[in-house]
């Protein structure tokens, strides 16, 4: 029996998450001897293995948005080497033409002036071939394509990839409701581990949202893989063998279901809490995560031992949701700030707090000093993840200010 053909594959993700994912590929790769975890670059993680390993990837990881395995890779001078480069290769040995397909592509420093018309070269070699092959060729579907073709442009090389994973991976199927600005699910997963929490250890978010932390949080406790609700594109695959497939899901180990809870989150918004509910319910969480309906800086600690406190707070309008229009946001934001900066002081020592946001003044509000913090890109926006240490005693070093002279 012929051995599986050994394939290059690209983990592209959230900017700033590079190292937590690469960490993640390893621990994927502990479960197979094919899968090897190369670079990291800006943007994602080289790796490489048999195509059953990008069916593992694509179950298991939380933080990478696709899974693209390379078809090709080459010099380039102009878009007809290009065009040749995507002719050459076997694209009916890996779907049938009656498959929809969509191009994309991204450039770092190409000296190529259009990427729409070299889209449009990848997309004419495609048909091209197919036509050569058949007589037939494949429509394209930018909406809802069975194929997705990526090719990647810099100064001198071109390097063309077949997405294995379809609809991109931080939409994990279980999703129902969303707020007004929701974090993307593998951000979400990413931020958790990069605040080093782990299933066991206590977790609050205070300003839940639509629960995505909480969620992300509740499926690793349950050992329920990301991509255990969803389909991906390597199904729709020539040569796709369910079997081998099935198997690699029926490998999945559920952990033991926790009898207390670690896991608690809180909103100001009713709404907010029965849109959390939902999401847990549909992302097969059945054992409790209690959530409250109260402000930020009313909550209480959750648990008798000292716990992580991660959250994305709201900002600009959402702070604003009680219906106070009379207040400029950013004395709204400033007040709120302090008030759960008091909060955090009298009520959590001992804690580790880990606040996202891409106001990178907030430390300066919350009058705290952050030990850690670490750059993240959500989509394009400029984030941080700032860490700060509630360390006992800082409550009464505030009250022991000295006597004037």
């Amino acid at each position: 029996m012929a051995q599986p053909t050994p394939r290059s594959f690209f983990c592209p993700c959230p900017r700033g998450l590079e190292g937590a994912l690469a960490e993640e590929l390893q621990e994927i790769a502990q479960q197979t001897p094919t899968l090897k975890v190369h670079n990291q670059v800006p943007g994602g993680v080289h790796c490489s293995g048999v195509l059953s390993d990008a069916y593992r990837i694509n179950l298991h990881t939380r933080i990478a948005s696709r899974v693209l395995l390379r078809m090709a890779h080459g010099s380039y001078v102009n878009e007809n080497d290009i065009y040749d480069l995507t002719l050459a290769q076997a694209w009916e040995d890996w779907f049938d033409v009656s498959r929809t397909i969509r191009v994309d592509v991204t450039a770092i420093k190409s000296p190529l002036k259009s990427l729409e018309f070299t889209t449009l070269k990848i997309k004419d070699a495609i048909v091209d071939r197919f036509r050569d092959y058949c007589g037939d060729r494949p429509s394209v579907d930018t909406r809802a394509p069975d194929m997705r073709i990526v090719g990647f442009v810099d100064q001198r090389s071109f390097t063309l990839y077949l997405d294995t994973s379809g609809e991109p991976l931080f939409k994990r199927g279980w999703r129902q409701e969303t707020g007004d600005a929701p974090l993307r699910e593998n951000l979400a997963a990413g931020l958790l581990r990069a605040a080093g929490w782990k299933p066991g250890m206590i977790l609050l978010d205070p300003m839940c949202g639509s629960g995505t932390i909480i969620a992300e949080a509740a499926q690793m406790l349950a050992g329920i893989p990301a991509g255990g609700k969803r389909s991906f594109a390597f199904e729709r695959f020539k040569g796709f063998v369910n079997e081998e497939w099935q198997a690699i899901r029926n490998e999945v180990k559920r952990r033991p279901l926790p009898t207390t809870p670690t896991i608690f989150g809180s909103d100001i918004s009713g709404d907010m809490i029965v849109m959390t509910r939902n999401n847990l319910l549909s992302a097969g969480i059945t054992f409790d995560v209690p959530l409250k309906q109260i402000e930020a800086q009313e909550i209480k600690p959750p648990s008798g031992q000292p716990g992580i406190i991660l959250t994305n707070p709201p900002y600009g309008e959402r702070i604003g949701m009680r219906g106070d229009t009379t207040t400029p946001e950013d004395e709204m934001a400033t007040a709120f700030f302090s008030a759960f900066s008091t909060t955090l002081k009298q009520r959590f020592a001992g804690w580790q707090v880990f606040l996202f946001t891409a106001d990178l003044g907030l430390p300066k509000m919350l009058r705290l000093k952050e030990s850690r913090k670490t750059p993240f890109f959500n989509g394009a926006l400029e984030c941080r993840l700032f860490k700060f240490e509630m360390v006992a005693g800082f409550n009464r070093r505030e009250q022991a200010k000295p006597d004037a002279p």
